[in-house]
């Protein structure tokens, strides 16, 4: 190695040196980090207005500060891991909670760059972020119990390791946005995403294959957890409307006539989006129809498996309960006769398959329950 490269080696160590938070800060941040990011991934589960930006962009500010410090925290270990001698009943566990965060951390990377690889023939990159950003989780914890140090005063104060710190987040969101620079220069399928990370169902082969025109087939079939109810008989059923209401109601099909017609977008949590037209009737009537009552506050829609959400009653007033989509009736797979149109709302939220519609005084407290469980005999 010649003089000059290793003087900007030399240099390149010192400007690390002079910017890295007190070790014990780094690891205590990590487990921050971490914490933050699955709490705020799961939030984002249920964040699809507009509004709600600022959470998925926190989201990535904070996944590229955890780069910077698993950095720093590799170069600190990097010798008890490479030499053997080191090695304790731990150091399995260290490696597999580092694999996993780096693995997580590459996954979201290549998705936000536009990369769309399937894995093991269902998941995406997306899917896959997701599993394991879960599953860090507990790994993390487990290490932390294993080399649990308890953090002292002078590892957080000072207006020097304030500075340090505030630098790596600095950067990371100056990072964040040469990222969304380099997506638009480079024309990557990146650049195409909504605040929610989801791209359009149309691009890089995410729409299913035989994809045409606006209706059932320009979008895929997509359940949460094991939701697929065998094929509806249209004659036999009805959409019942109870609760809080005047009159409760039971509706056919007949009864659902499409009156509507709304163009909404459609955001999937396994990262596409479709905007199309919709046909069908507001909620809004059909609860005008049953007459709600004063007390009323939210209002559940609930599928005929058993899944079910609930929404705020002016909320779900703009609803519709659609039986059309781009000029053609619902296939099965999309809801047949009836599924939820909820508009900045996430796509799990759009219930299908609409069997009933319950006015309440409170939240549904079981709905979380119900969308893991629904579908299971």
């Amino acid at each position: 190695m010649s003089d000059g490269s290793t003087g900007r080696l030399a240099r390149l160590r010192r400007l690390l040196a002079a910017v890295e938070p007190p070790p014990r800060l780094v690891d205590w941040s990590i487990l921050t980090c971490v914490l933050f990011e699955a709490a705020s991934g799961v939030l984002s589960f249920g964040a699809g207005a507009p509004s709600h930006w600022p959470l998925f962009a926190l989201h990535t500010v904070v996944g590229l500060t955890l780069v910077s410090l698993l950095f720093y925290k590799f170069r600190r270990v990097r010798r008890r891991v490479t030499d053997s001698r080191l090695w304790t009943r731990t150091t399995g566990l260290s490696v597999l909670v580092a694999a996993v965060a780096v693995a997580a951390l590459a996954t979201g990377s290549l998705w936000v760059l536009g990369g769309n690889a399937s894995v093991l023939g269902y998941w995406n990159l997306l899917n896959l972020h997701v599993g394991l950003g879960l599953a860090l989780v507990p790994l993390v914890l487990a290490h932390l119990y294993t080399r649990f140090r308890t953090p002292s005063r002078a590892d957080f104060e000072g207006r020097r390791t304030a500075l340090k710190f505030g630098t790596l987040l600095v950067g990371d969101a100056l990072l964040l946005r040469a990222q969304e620079l380099l997506n638009a220069a480079l024309d990557t399928g990146g650049r195409v995403r909504r605040f929610t990370g989801s791209k359009p169902v149309e691009n890089d082969g995410l729409a299913p294959e035989g994809n045409v025109g606006s209706g059932n087939a320009s979008f895929p079939v997509t359940s949460w957890v094991a939701d697929d109810p065998d094929p509806i008989d249209e004659p036999a059923w009805r959409l019942r409307v109870g609760g809080l209401v005047d009159a409760p109601l039971s509706l056919s099909a007949a009864d659902l006539s499409p009156v509507t017609e709304r163009t909404a977008l459609l955001d999937c949590t396994s990262g596409w989006y479709a905007e199309r037209d919709w046909r069908g009737v507001e909620l809004g009537t059909v609860l005008d129809a049953a007459g709600v009552a004063d007390e009323a506050r939210w209002v559940t829609v609930r599928s005929v498996t058993g899944y079910r959400w609930s929404f705020p009653l002016e909320e779900a007033r703009g609803m519709l309960l659609a039986t059309r989509v781009g000029g053609e009736r619902l296939t099965h797979g999309h809801g047949f006769p009836c599924r939820l149109v909820a508009p900045d709302r996430r796509g799990f939220q759009w219930v299908k398959w609409v069997e009933s519609v319950e006015v309440r005084r409170r939240r549904d407290s079981a709905q979380w329950l119900a969308v893991l469980v629904s579908g299971f005999d």
